[in-house]
């Protein structure tokens, strides 16, 4: 016959017999960083292709026990931009890592009609296609890599130069 063992009989974790206990849920940290979400288009849509995207991939993130922490942060000034080694606007990051490693953008007239001088605001590029705006999918893969297997540690910090085109823009806001 069986020795058959009772909950909470201590024979240790990932026993059949043990009370399940709750693990801490992955935490997966979004900064959503943007330059003006009462004018810049890009800005707006990226806020609400973001907030669509964490409302389609809620149910998976409830299922595999991750908890997000989304921080929507304004980056209205130089030093803020240092504090966050800004590089342009907009930017999303998951748990540190840029959704998009490399950096392109175009002219952005509502930016540029804001500050009264012309401002390059970021472009996404996602399965070959160009987007002013990241696309909820590109959002959605990007939170999901996380989940299902990126590293945990977030990526070593660099040192911070400003580029020249958020110089502008901020110089441009003071005018």
């Amino acid at each position: 016959m069986a020795n058959k063992h009772r909950s909470g009989c201590g024979c240790g974790p990932g026993c059949c017999c043990s009370e399940a206990t709750p693990d801490k849920r992955k935490q997966i940290v979004i900064d959503f960083l943007y330059l003006d979400l009462s004018a810049c288009t890009r800005c707006q849509g990226t806020d609400k292709n973001l907030d669509g995207a964490l409302e389609e991939v809620a149910r998976v993130l409830d299922a595999t026990g991750a908890e997000v922490v989304l921080n929507k942060i304004n980056v209205a000034t130089p030093e803020l931009a240092e504090k966050h080694q800004f590089l342009s606007s907009p930017t999303i990051r998951v748990n540190g890592r840029d959704i998009q490693l490399e950096i392109t953008e175009n002219n952005c007239e509502s930016c540029g009609d804001l500050c009264g001088t012309e401002v390059d605001c970021r472009t996404w590029s996602y399965q070959g296609v160009n987007y002013d705006v990241p696309p909820k999918a590109m959002i959605i893969d990007a939170i999901l890599r996380e989940v299902y297997g990126a590293s945990t540690i977030a990526p070593t910090p660099k040192e911070y130069i400003m580029p020249e085109n958020l110089r502008r823009f901020y110089a441009a806001l003071k005018e």
